[in-house]
């Protein structure tokens, strides 16, 4: 019998590594769920996807995202003075 001999290799990373729940996002941008809600109805946040009933935000997405928001605001002449 021939054995397959297994390359040692980092284990793999948990499947929803990268990604971040829609309560927890609205927690960390001190939002609320409705926010973001209305948000992803009118295509104006970040993208998202569905597993179910819960949304997950891919964390990279999000920060383009806010990065976008902010280069935004200076490119219109819109932000806070």
């Amino acid at each position: 019998m021939t054995q397959t001999h297994r390359h040692s290799a980092a284990p793999p990373a948990p499947l929803m590594a990268g990604w971040i729940s829609r309560l927890d996002l609205a927690r960390e941008l001190g939002l609320s769920v409705d926010t973001l809600r209305r948000w992803d109805n009118r295509r104006i946040g970040p993208a998202c996807v569905r597993a179910g009933r819960t949304i997950y935000y891919r964390r990279a997405v999000v920060l383009d995202w806010l990065e976008k928001q902010e280069s935004t605001k200076r490119a219109n002449g819109k932000g806070r003075k």
